[in-house]
């Protein structure tokens, strides 16, 4: 008879014999990058050579669609619809990834090729996210087997190739589908685990709010020796202007970027929260942030603000000159309970109560809004209880991831509840050299998604919208 222990055994077999590192072989080889031009045709080879077999043979209807903005990636929509009045869920991700980087990854290792160690597969998306996605058509796949091709419920797809620069084009896609993609609960992978042990459900995530910080003086640079200690400096002023948005700590001083008060809520499913698992990328540092807060309230319910660059005169070949102009490019981590209108005026208002008024604010945009569902909704419940079943431990439920996707777009446009479940941990180097998926965390993902879409198929799931 079949059974939700035979369909995990299905996929643990699957995992174990190497086939899924075949799979994973295969995917990671297309040099899907969206963030260089000449890469364009593999976003396309992607989702047709690499995705599109595959999941036609499980019975979808798939189809690939343009980006609806010109010069972005392609986007995947399958369906696979057995009985209406069954549960619907939407499975996301993203074939995209950022660049490889080739010449910096460690001695034997390349972006393109999948290499196994011990406890990882090294290679560019294994982590973000081609490994995670195959993850979850793979338990899928499993249970159309041992249910003898059927589900017990149904599934549709989207799986986009431009996350990596915003995931541009996803919204005007999804607004003009909504009957193409409508559905009951998305569920899907990406980001990482609190800690890589730990399994982890998450709820939205935190947005990003971008802007460039600059100060022009000059036409050119002029003489250091001649000038020095009589003209501005751009790079030391620019310095200081920063010192007065976030102290030495790390705590952020432009305080009307802040909600009011920390959600009590948020709170509430915070404690006890760990963090960690960063490996030799990073390192949870005591006293940085917010004071008061937990590692995990910092992250997963706060704002943080970030320099990512910055920039004054040429640093890769320096002159003996004053530069005329310093940049630097900021972000804003936030919540979904902070109000992003105000992030630019009260900046503004801020450098300029600081005698800062010749510092420009520039080019400032949301690059992904934040998205949180509330934990309490009953599909966050039902999927707990199903992988706390298949995995015997306990899940981590946090109300929002602490990097961005774009749950946003589908809570808008389907209003649907986001359950995001993911497969990694923050030191897989996703976005740097030596992109990394561990095979424990991995095996675990792909045993709780089993259950999950056996369980789907039964009695007692969440009722319909």
């Amino acid at each position: 008879m079949p059974s939700r222990d035979g369909a995990i055994s299905r996929a643990l077999t699957f995992f174990d014999n190497g086939s899924f590192e075949s799979l994973l072989g295969r995917l990671v080889a297309f040099p899907s990058t969206s963030q260089e031009a000449e890469a364009g045709p593999a976003l396309t080879r992607y989702l047709e050579e690499g995705l599109r077999p595959w999941i036609s043979s499980m019975g979808f209807e798939v189809q690939v669609h343009p980006n609806p903005k010109p010069g972005f990636g392609p986007i995947l929509t399958a369906s696979r619809v057995e009985d209406p009045t069954r549960p619907t869920v939407l499975i996301y991700g993203h074939g995209d990834t950022v660049r490889g980087l080739d010449d910096q990854w460690a001695p034997g290792l390349k972006p393109w090729e999948l290499k196994a160690e011990p406890d990882r597969w090294y290679g560019r998306g294994t982590a973000d996210n081609k490994g995670q996605h195959a993850l979850n058509l793979a338990a899928l796949e499993a249970v159309l087997a041992e249910r003898g091709g059927k589900l017990g419920f149904n599934v549709k797809l989207c799986i986009e190739t431009a996350e990596e620069r915003g995931s541009t084009g996803l919204r005007e896609f999804v607004a003009g589908n909504k009957d193409l993609l409508a559905a009951d609960v998305l569920i899907a992978s990406d980001g990482p685990r609190v800690e890589p042990d730990l399994p982890t459900i998450t709820t939205g995530t935190r947005g990003t709010w971008h802007c460039d910080l600059a100060i022009r003086l000059r036409p050119g640079g002029v003489h250091s020796g001649h000038w020095g200690g009589l003209t501005r400096d751009p790079a030391v002023l620019l310095a200081h202007a920063l010192t007065t948005i976030m102290d030495r700590n790390g705590k952020i001083l432009v305080r009307d970027w802040l909600p009011p008060a920390f959600p009590p809520a948020v709170r509430e499913l915070l404690k006890g929260c760990p963090v960690g698992g960063g490996g030799e990328a990073a390192t949870v540092d005591e006293g940085w942030g917010e004071p008061g807060l937990t590692s995990a309230e910092k992250i997963y319910g706060w704002q943080s603000f970030i320099v990512l660059a910055m920039v004054s005169g040429r640093p890769e070949n320096p002159v003996n000159a004053v530069a005329p102009e310093a940049r630097a490019h900021c972000q804003i981590r936030y919540t979904v309970d902070a109000d992003t209108a105000r992030f630019e005026p009260a900046l503004r208002a801020h450098l300029d109560a600081h005698g800062y008024d010749f510092v420009k604010i520039e080019n400032a945009y949301i690059r992904m809004p934040a998205s949180r569902t509330d934990p309490g909704n009953p599909w966050v419940g039902w999927t707990r209880a199903s992988m706390e079943k298949s995995l015997g431990k306990r899940v981590q439920v946090i109300p929002n991831s602490s990097g961005g996707l774009p749950g946003d777009v589908f809570v808008d446009h389907l209003g649907v509840p986001l359950v995001w479940i993911p497969h990694s941990y923050s030191g897989c180097k996703q976005h740097g050299p030596d992109e990394h998926l561990l095979k424990t965390t991995a095996r675990e993902g792909i045993t709780a998604f089993t259950g999950i879409w056996w369980d789907l198929g039964e009695s007692g799931v969440p009722a319909k919208g």
